[in-house]
């Protein structure tokens, strides 16, 4: 079975690569290489032994687009990761992410309707509960005003499929709403590779370690929680990436209950910034340079998943520890320093 990942070299987008070629799929790789590395598919090719099909252009070509799906008539699945993703960026440019994240979503769906049949997985966000009123977070939690142009064009991705599916029984489809992916594959052949200044913590903590990075600033330490800090779930990016294999095997074997559905992937843990960093010296050995700032606008409190439907109906668990997770992020930022250093 042929399988298309769009932003197969991002970096949850090459960890399912790797999944999906251990499963014995067929991978065709779409990337534009704007958030990403080719040197990538070398790291695929090294864990798989298998090198995936690679295209190179942007989905935004609708023209592109059509001729992809013209020439690879056997894709039987789509895992669709390509988006912009930088919550700040979004905010100062609303309209580059609606084209981004809309437009080449609503282009791939129209090449699906015309199939007799076809599987969609849809990486979408948390971000679509903003400040939840329940913890942890379930799938019938409201989706809250989005907070960002970014987690906007997640609940309006997520509200075009819908819409799509109710009226093409040949589709199937199911959004993904992940927590926070972390950590870097065992082998240390991929992992999360931030062009510029990272926006997620735990990049910016291994960069800091490394001393990439002169200070890492903890945004607020008074919100209500235990040691004042903000609370997340963070998820190790391989049991994320095979929790999407889970899924499309789940509507490949037509075991899904509905055309459309929505599973929340995350452990079901909530660790503190504090708790992380703390982790992280534990794992690496060493102190990190830290400093407590003033909160950053838009920070939700807390916000950890109740995985509950996604271990009982897609059979899928998460397995590592938060130590386990940094110790193998701390792994892969060593490595990419000293290729960098080497080169």
């Amino acid at each position: 079975m042929k399988i298309l990942v769009t932003g197969g070299l991002g970096y949850i987008g090459s960890h399912t690569v790797v999944e999906l070629q251990n499963e014995g799929f067929e991978v065709v790789i779409i990337d534009n290489l704007s958030n990403s590395s080719i040197a990538v598919l070398d790291g695929i090719v090294g864990i798989t032994g298998k090198r995936p099909i690679f295209e190179e252009f942007d989905l935004r070509d609708k023209t592109k687009v059509q001729n992809f799906f013209a020439r690879h008539s056997d894709v039987g699945g789509v895992i669709h990761f390509a988006a912009s993703k930088a919550v700040g960026e979004s905010v100062e440019k609303p309209l580059l992410y609606y084209e981004n994240n809309l437009g080449v979503l609503v282009y791939i769906l129209q090449e699906l309707e015309k199939k007799k049949g076809a599987s969609f997985i849809f990486s979408s966000s948390c971000t679509v509960y903003g400040q939840a009123d329940e913890l942890p977070i379930t799938e019938n939690a409201p989706v809250k005003p989005a907070e960002s142009p970014y987690g906007n064009t997640k609940q309006v991705g997520e509200e075009i499929i819908r819409d799509t599916c109710k009226v093409t029984p040949n589709l199937k489809a199911i959004a993904l709403r992940y927590f926070n992916p972390i950590g870097a594959h065992p082998s240390v052949k991929i992992g999360e590779l931030p062009l510029g200044v990272p926006q997620n913590l735990v990049p910016f903590i291994t960069q800091t370690g490394i001393g990439l990075r002169e200070r890492l600033s903890v945004f607020g330490d008074d919100y209500p929680t235990e040691d004042g800090t903000c609370i997340r779930d963070y998820i190790h990016v391989v049991d994320l990436a095979k929790a999407h294999v889970k899924a499309l095997q789940r509507l490949l074997q037509n075991e899904n209950s509905s055309n459309y559905e929505v599973f929340n992937l995350g452990t079901g843990k909530g660790s503190s910034v504090l708790e992380v960093i703390h982790s992280f010296e534990r794992v690496s050995g060493k102190k990190l340079n830290y400093k407590i700032v003033d909160r950053r606008e838009g920070d939700v409190i807390q916000a950890y998943a109740d995985t509950k439907k996604a271990n009982e109906v897609l059979g899928w668990k998460s397995k590592s520890t938060l130590d386990e997770s940094l110790k193998s992020a701390w792994d892969w930022e060593q490595k990419v320093r000293m290729s960098h250093t080497k080169s």
